[in-house]
């Protein structure tokens, strides 16, 4: 009796560890790639569904770097979940005569531009492009994003800033136009093949008086879909 016993501990103690260790991999390391999206009409449904999803999440919120945050956190591409910048300082793009009408801003005003990438662990979720008035932030905001990779949206939060859509753009649709009517879905290999950039907004941010101090332009690319496909039960 003694004997079973021991031996029904020790197979108890087996499968123990081995639950420890497959959840240990699982957590291990967040730059290992999900398996691909198998590329089959059900799998092209929620990826449009997904990409429509984010596209109405950012729209409906003033900060797209808080938005990537749960983004991030419910897709689970890392924990703890938090977007970081990633900052280009090889970059620049002046502002154009465009963009100053946008800003209200007169030709010799000093306007700044900051590139960065919006990572979440190893998965670079977006890349922006941000021109902005510094003479409508506080000395503070302006000393971070001089000297720091923070996010633009994390730098300013304390503006209480509103956003404003200038245009919204899917630069990839998992399914073709008219669809729903019999349209032919696009030949299917093993894998469901995204290109790197899936959605682009532009925008423009004022502060709670209307005053307008950046505008962004941000491509969002395929790592908004770094997780498994959703299975269907």
């Amino acid at each position: 009796m003694d004997f079973m016993l021991s031996r029904f501990a020790a197979r108890l103690l087996a499968i123990g560890m081995s639950a420890i260790f497959i959840t240990g991999l699982a957590q291990a390391d967040t730059a290992t790639p999900p398996a691909a999206w198998p590329d089959t009409v059900t799998t092209r449904l929620q990826a449009l569904a997904l990409l429509q999803t984010l596209n109405a999440d950012l729209l409906s919120h003033d900060s797209a770097t808080l938005t990537l945050d749960r983004w991030c956190e419910t897709h689970h591409l890392q924990s703890p979940a938090k977007i970081v910048a990633e900052r280009d300082r090889n970059t620049n793009k002046p502002a154009t005569d465009e963009q100053r009408k946008i800003l209200q801003v007169s030709a010799s005003e000093p306007i700044r531009y900051r590139r960065v990438k919006l990572a979440c662990g190893a998965h670079v979720l977006s890349e922006a492009d941000n021109w902005y008035v510094p003479s409508r932030l506080t000395p503070e905001m302006n000393k971070q994003l001089d000297t720091s990779d923070v996010a633009f949206g994390r730098a300013v939060q304390a503006l209480h800033f509103q956003r404003h859509t200038l245009s919204a753009e899917l630069l990839w649709s998992p399914l073709p136009q008219g669809w729903e009517m019999g349209a032919p879905v696009p030949a299917r290999g093993s894998d469901l093949q995204i290109p790197h950039s899936v959605l682009q907004h532009k925008a423009f941010l004022t502060l709670p008086d209307g005053t307008p101090f950046s505008e962004v332009v941000e491509t969002y690319t395929s790592e908004v879909f770094a997780f498994p496909a959703p299975s269907v039960k």
